[in-house]
């Protein structure tokens, strides 16, 4: 199918977190309202806001003490991921009444291919109209919705009249609609890649469009190309299956400490805690780990990462985390406390691939300490994560427990 008989669709749930929790309060509606992560926990930040408090000056990402200079008289409420995520898969729901071809990108964002599925709509914005219509009456939310002839543009187009709308960017009249638009609201092109496109002299799509692919490949590697191409209307990425789960390349799990990591046996209950999730899942999708990474953030807000193979491919949380501290310990100069830690099994396989082990691998020794693994994940499976674990992880380990970590995002593997 080319382009031309492509009709793509993103739909954007306006001021989602914010949108829900007005919804589930309706004393919240047409006031201004931030849902703002736990200052207590660290995680003291805007993660969504109401239209009033977005005119207020109140920015997503901004500290909510911050928040509150800008908006004296601002609504703080706490998250709920479980309600978040319920809208999601009702909204999802919705969707799939018109096409089967649902991408979700993030928890409020999804793309529809409904090229083979008008359903005797005689126009596509009839088709968008009739699902921002169901969004509002069914749920109580609403919803922007862009409608292209690929992907690039679809997203585009949702950004550019919100909320509560539709806008269409049709084939024929695209380069007058988008090439006058600043280059960094095309997706994929981020912080770093404006900064080195502004100092070439490329500031909106149009720039960008007209530009060397070269030029842009030396300067960008292979993103230049691609972003050339999708400012030039050439994507061709299709609308994955509602139902396609993309190949999982990495499991990570990572945490923003209550306070700061002071001394090596800190970092090294935190590490273990983050690795019992990340064997768990290995083991739900019978992947093994080849390799290990680490973050850490210091209390400057500075990272660093490192990695290394594993001598021996595992599903072992106590490997995987003795790995992963012998790295920090080796690596990290302690030249300021810790804030942040981030585990992660890289390289991963199918635990069924065959492994050649050197001469002197007591495999023995490794498949008991498998089958102890195998009970300990039983034992939680039926009486909960907290059933059975290390002693050295009772007390306070510094992580907050606020349940962000049962949330996953439709669709989106951690890279």
């Amino acid at each position: 199918m080319t382009n031309t008989d492509r009709v793509i669709l993103h739909s954007d749930m306006n001021s989602f977190y914010a949108s829900v929790e007005m919804m589930l309060d309706p004393s919240l509606q047409g006031k201004p309202v931030a849902v703002c992560g736990s200052t207590e926990s660290r995680h003291g930040i805007v993660l969504a806001k109401s239209i009033p408090a977005k005119k207020a000056g109140v920015k997503t990402g901004m500290v909510n003490w911050e928040a509150r200079q800008r908006c004296p008289n601002l609504i703080v409420v706490p998250p709920q991921y479980d309600q978040y995520m319920k809208y999601s898969k009702l909204a999802r729901e919705i969707y799939g009444r018109y096409t089967d071809l649902i991408e979700p990108f993030g928890m409020d964002e999804c793309w529809l291919d409904v090229s083979k599925s008008m359903y005797g709509y005689s126009t596509p914005h009839e088709l968008a109209d009739s699902i921002r219509q169901s969004t509002k009456d069914e749920l109580g939310l609403t919803v922007s919705i862009g409608i292209s002839f690929n992907k690039v543009f679809a997203k585009l187009g949702s950004d550019m009249k919100k909320p509560d709308a539709i806008t269409e960017i049709p084939q024929e009249h695209f380069k007058e609609l988008i090439w006058p638009l600043p280059a960094d609201e095309m997706i994929y092109v981020g912080r770093s890649t404006i900064k080195k496109l502004n100092y070439m002299g490329y500031h909106t799509i149009g720039d960008v469009a007209q530009a060397d692919p070269e030029v842009l490949g030396r300067m960008l590697g292979i993103n230049g190309l691609a972003i050339w191409q999708n400012a030039n209307g050439m994507d061709l990425s299709r609308v994955a299956d509602m139902n396609y789960t993309p190949p999982i390349k990495s499991i990570g799990h990572g945490i923003t400490c209550v306070s700061d990591l002071e001394n090596k046996e800190e970092v090294w209950k935190v590490i273990l805690e983050l690795s019992q999730d990340i064997g768990h899942r290995l083991r739900v999708h019978e992947l093994t780990a080849q390799g290990v990474q680490v973050m850490v953030r210091g209390n400057d807000l500075g990272f660093q990462q490192y990695q290394c193979q594993l001598p021996v491919r595992t599903q072992l949380p106590s490997e995987i985390a003795a790995m992963t501290y012998r790295l920090f310990e080796e690596r990290y100069p302690w030249n300021i406390k810790v804030r942040a830690v981030c585990v992660r099994a890289i390289n991963l396989v199918s635990k069924d691939t065959p492994e050649q082990y050197d001469l002197f691998f007591d495999n023995t020794r490794h498949e008991k300490l498998d089958r102890i693994q195998n009970a300990v994940e039983d034992i939680r499976e039926r009486y909960g994560k907290r059933a059975l674990t290390y002693g050295s992880l009772l007390g306070d380990i510094k992580m907050p427990d606020d349940g962000r970590h049962i949330v996953k995002m439709p669709n989106i593997m951690y890279q």
